[in-house]
């Protein structure tokens, strides 16, 4: 390892890419008490949530850039700054413009994520590195988990604005946890003459870094497919409770955990596209036979969403070797690569989430809510089917 790389600890890995899902979904439980305590109408307030994830998709495309250019130190450093800054303008905001407007600039939050998969790459091999991402996504499920649960404690004690001191002093300790911990990890690699300056040129003409990024984008959307007609098929094909439909849905996230520990133990031993191919069996198996019980006729609650779960324990497989296979395709802009593929993930679930809303019904919701799971899993098996083919024959753009 070069003389000038000072990789972090993973704690710090973990809590930067952890807190990225937590800025996003810890304060959704308080959506109403905002939009009251403002004078504004919930879907008002609710922006807060769509334009913030269009703001992270838009900060992942810079952000992946600017720290191949710069370094992901300074970058790292800037963005988490920002969050806390931000969290302040929240915690002080008389109206939903004020609010809306800091909670944007909130999104700077993103970098945690983006830029600890970059750093593990620029610190590892490709094969070590599937391992510690695995690691490290089994450890960061745990926030979605959590956040929401934490987010409304805070609320029924404090009020909402607590939520966002709890943002602000998180921010902060990142900030001065980063200055100790985090030095640079970017290489600092002389360029051909001959290639293109811009990091995006480079990454967009490599059909290798197409099949890794979009086996990742289709293998998170059926997730967010999952999220989206859940809660309706349970009430209407099923009818469980709000509690019942709760742990319906943290059962998929401890899949992801599990597959998460599995590509942390198996990763460095196989190439990233064997990872990638084993968790879109898994999830294209599981999605499988919940549709064969469907059609013989099973009305099972419980049978149902087993079957989703393995689409967490699919991606937790998949998602390590997608994200580090596309950082090695061009190990010189691991940052562009990552933040690419962020922005896709998000850009994809949200096209996913919008054909959920208008495919999945009442009379239809349980079948048709696992066959576009499976078809994005299907998906992203064959992108990565493909990605094992572009690497063994080192097919590459030129």
């Amino acid at each position: 390892m070069p003389r000038h790389i000072t990789p972090p600890h993973l704690m710090t890995l973990i809590l930067l890419a952890g807190f990225s899902p937590l800025s996003l979904n810890m304060f959704m439980p308080s959506l109403a008490n905002i939009a009251d305590d403002l004078s504004t109408s919930y879907a008002t307030v609710s922006w807060s949530v769509s334009g913030y994830l269009a703001i992270t998709a838009v900060i992942q495309l810079i952000i992946g850039p600017l720290s191949d250019r710069i370094g992901r130190r300074p970058v790292l450093l800037i963005a988490v700054l920002t969050f806390g800054v931000a969290s302040v303008g929240c915690v002080l905001a008389q109206d939903i413009e004020t609010f809306i407007f800091f909670r944007m600039f909130q999104g700077g939050m993103t970098a945690g994520y983006t830029l600890s998969m970059a750093i593990v790459r620029d610190t590892r091999s490709e094969r070590e590195a599937v391992g510690l991402i695995g690691y490290i996504g089994m450890s960061m499920a745990i926030a979605p988990m959590l956040g929401p649960m934490l987010g409304g404690v805070l609320d029924t004690a404090f009020g909402w604005r607590a939520i966002f001191v709890f943002y602000a002093a998180s921010g902060f300790f990142l900030f001065a946890l980063c200055w100790v911990d985090l030095g640079e990890t970017k290489q600092k690699v002389a360029l051909d003459p001959a290639t293109p300056s811009a990091p995006a040129t480079v990454l967009l003409r490599e059909p290798l870094f197409w099949a890794y990024a979009l086996c990742g984008a289709f293998s998170v959307g059926a997730f967010y497919i999952f999220l989206t007609g859940a809660p309706l098929v349970a009430r209407a094909n099923f009818g469980v409770s709000t509690a019942q439909l709760g742990v319906y849905i943290g059962s998929i996230t401890i899949g992801f955990m599990l597959g998460g520990f599995i590509a942390g133990r198996f990763g460095p031993r196989y190439a990233p596209t064997t990872m990638m191919i084993a968790g879109r069996v898994v999830a294209c198996s599981g999605l499988s036979a919940g549709l064969a019980l469907l059609a013989l006729g099973s009305t099972d609650p419980l049978l149902f969403f087993a079957s989703t779960v393995f689409v967490g324990l699919g991606n937790g497989i998949t998602m390590p070797g997608s994200n580090a296979g596309a950082m090695s395709v061009r190990p010189e802009f691991a940052g562009s690569a990552a933040g690419w593929t962020g922005a896709l993930i998000v850009t994809g679930g949200a096209v996913l989430t919008a054909l959920t809303g208008m495919f999945v019904t009442e009379t239809n919701g349980a079948q048709m809510l696992l066959v576009l799971m499976l078809a994005s899993s299907a998906a992203g098996l064959v992108l990565a089917m493909w990605a094992a083919r572009l690497r063994r024959y080192g097919r590459r753009a030129v």
